[in-house]
């Protein structure tokens, strides 16, 4: 655990390592108390969907440090920023946006969250979790460049962590990023078998971290069809995002729907750099605008842009409209006697 190769093949030492963000604290394992560092470079990131073993080069060894170790090492911190989403909802390209050099870096699902959330939900013996976790924290707000700030996506599945996240950072924000309801019921059913049962999934980590409380009991969700489900945890995100602007406050939490983001992308981008401090100027934006992030499908990498999003959308609602518009009768109908709001507080763009 004390030394590796670099990528040119020669000794690499944990110092070296921590001091580098191109070594992303990629696992975390509570057995052993180790962080397992991953060589990604910067234009891995660009390329990468995701920041998992299934988009990342394969045969890569990490190098297996101790925690304290690495964070002893660890270099002075970058401003450390957020966007907590409900999936299917653009956050991927929001992401992708901020991979901006000499302004920001943007990480996209890092996994280091799941296995933290994981274990806690299989209850989290051995190391203080709230100190592991402030050491993930430290390792991904590593510096890519001079200046730069570190805005993390973590997975939808870590949401759960995310009071945790900006009770720790106390000078993050974030970004709350959803679809609207039958946007998002029209992804989950355009995804087919995939879709339906990831929501069902979705839902039991959700229920797991004590997070729906919709009046529903446990074998309700059983007599529920799959965008039922859906709608549930979509849902139950709403109420998140809510108790999380009411506690953290507009001036660092903000919220942001995707056709509002998918309609103006240069005001989106620049409402969350006034947000965080970080304001760019007319020309950074339309650079932005322009650039691959809102080019490109941020899963396949094809040229795609609002208008192949808008008839993708279109084309798929088609085949499912009338489940799709019961569905969301329905959930209007849970959200009016659970009080949740169907559109967020505190958006990002007044």
């Amino acid at each position: 655990m004390n030394s590796a190769l670099s990528a040119g093949g020669q000794p690499l030492t944990i110092e070296a390592a921590a001091r580098d963000a191109t070594w992303l604290a990629h696992r975390y394992d509570p057995g052993h108390d180790a962080v397992h560092l991953l060589p990604v470079p910067r234009d891995v990131h660009r390329c990468a969907t995701f920041l998992t073993d299934e988009y990342l080069p394969a045969g890569v060894t990490p190098l297996v440090v101790r925690r304290a170790d690495a964070i002893a090492a660890a270099p002075p911190t970058a401003p450390l920023h957020f966007i907590f989403h409900s999936a299917f909802c653009c956050s991927t390209l929001l992401a992708r946006a901020f991979d901006r050099p000499g302004w920001a870096m943007g990480l996209k699902e890092p996994v280091i969250f799941n296995d933290i959330i994981g274990w806690r939900r299989r209850g989290g013996q051995g190391p203080d979790m709230a100190q592991v976790f402030d050491d993930a924290l430290t390792l991904l707000s590593r510096p890519f460049g001079a200046g730069e700030f570190v805005c993390v996506k973590p997975s939808t599945i870590a949401n759960a962590l995310a009071p945790a996240m900006l009770t720790l950072r106390s000078d993050a924000c974030a970004v709350l990023l959803y679809a609207p309801l039958r946007t998002y019921l029209g992804s989950i059913a355009r995804k087919g078998l995939d879709g339906r049962l990831w929501v069902r999934t979705l839902l039991t980590g959700m229920l797991d971290d004590k997070l729906v409380d919709l009046g529903f009991g446990p074998r309700d969700y059983l007599a529920q069809t799959d965008l039922q489900v859906a709608a549930v945890g979509w849902l139950a995100h709403q109420q998140l995002f809510a108790r999380l602007v009411a506690t953290f406050g507009p001036a660092r939490v903000r919220t942001l729907d995707s056709a509002t983001l998918m309609a103006d992308p240069s005001a989106a981008v620049s409402a969350f750099a006034r947000l965080i401090g970080r304001p760019l100027d007319h020309q950074a934006l339309a650079e932005i605008a322009a650039g691959p992030a809102f080019t490109t499908h941020s899963k396949s990498g094809v040229a795609f842009d609002a208008r192949d999003r808008a008839a993708e959308v279109a084309r798929g609602d088609m085949l499912h409209a009338d489940e799709i518009e019961k569905v969301a009768i329905w959930a209007e109908a849970v959200a009016k006697a659970a009080g949740i709001a169907l559109t967020a507080p505190a958006p990002l763009l007044e």
